[in-house]
């Protein structure tokens, strides 16, 4: 069973960090280009971050430059999303998606169930 796991989500007060993690099961992660999106409450699902199959090209949201930094660890089947100075407005629930392109794409194949963030002091 082709499986996304997500997890590292948690409560963190503004200016804290976290890291999510990414795991897949069922299927290998090389082939595949990797994007992180985020959903707040009562607004729409947008796109974070993403990172191409070999791991050399990424890209963010204008809203989380410089501040939030995605990686692979092929070996490990991993995709991380590191959340530095995290702001209120970063609060929502972040799903990790994985293509069969090796590039980032505007359509993706397996998600998975979400991992909650909440950054509140």
């Amino acid at each position: 069973q082709l499986q996304l796991v997500e997890s590292g989500g948690g409560l963190v007060q503004p200016g804290g960090s976290l890291r999510l993690s990414c795991a897949a099961s069922g299927f290998t992660l090389d082939y595949y280009a990797i994007g992180w999106f985020r959903q707040a409450p009562g607004k729409e699902r947008e796109g974070v971050s993403c990172i191409s199959s070999s791991g050399g090209n990424t890209h963010y949201a204008d809203s989380v430059k410089g501040r939030f930094t995605i990686s692979r660890d092929n070996a490990k089947n991993t995709v991380y999303l590191q959340m530095n100075s995290l702001k209120r407005e970063d609060t929502g629930v972040y799903y990790c998606a994985a293509t069969a392109e090796a590039m980032c794409a505007n359509s993706y194949d397996y998600w998975g169930q979400g991992t909650q963030v909440t950054v509140s002091s």
